[in-house]
């Protein structure tokens, strides 16, 4: 994309961005002190007095005679997992096949969800999927059995009343 000349042409010099812009006024000068540096507590009192620099990290390997001691090297072990969590799951999906499982799956997530409150272990996202596939499978079964029962009740009130003619 072209853009139109300027007004005055493309002749005039660029401006000098270290000059200030008109009718503003001059930033003033650093004086040597730090900007940042807390003031005094309270009116009258003595400023605080400066901070001494932090320990050199590193300074304590030069009495070691293989090379530095690297701080924080490597990586955090990861939080061991709650088994409660894991056979929660487990059950909660061994629902899809035999439906008794998973009210089951869907307490002990319950139980595992607490348990991970109070240790800090890992399996938050596991005992949360069972409790979720638990208790939609559970609610499913009702369903099914309520389904079952309305079938039942309406082909015994069709026999019953002679409905058929067979």
């Amino acid at each position: 994309m072209t853009y139109p000349p300027p007004a005055g042409g493309w002749n005039e010099p660029p401006a000098d961005p270290t000059l200030p812009v008109s009718g503003q006024p001059i930033p003033a000068q650093p004086t040597g002190q730090d900007p940042y540096a807390p003031a005094a507590p309270y009116p009258g009192a003595a400023p605080y007095p400066p901070q001494a620099a932090p320990a050199d990290p590193y300074a304590a390997a030069a009495a070691y005679p293989t090379g530095p001691a690297y701080p924080g090297y490597g990586y955090p072990t990861a939080p061991k997992t709650n088994s409660m969590a894991i056979a929660a799951l487990v059950l909660s999906l061994v629902g899809f096949a035999s439906c008794i499982t998973a009210p089951i799956g869907a307490i002990l997530g319950h139980v595992a969800r607490k348990q991970i409150r109070e240790t800090g272990e890992g399996g938050e996202g596991m005992a949360k999927a069972a409790i979720i596939v638990g208790w939609i499978l559970t609610g499913l079964l009702l369903l099914l059995i309520a389904f079952y029962i309305v079938v039942i009740v309406l082909a015994i009130a069709d026999t019953s009343s002679g409905g058929s003619d067979f």
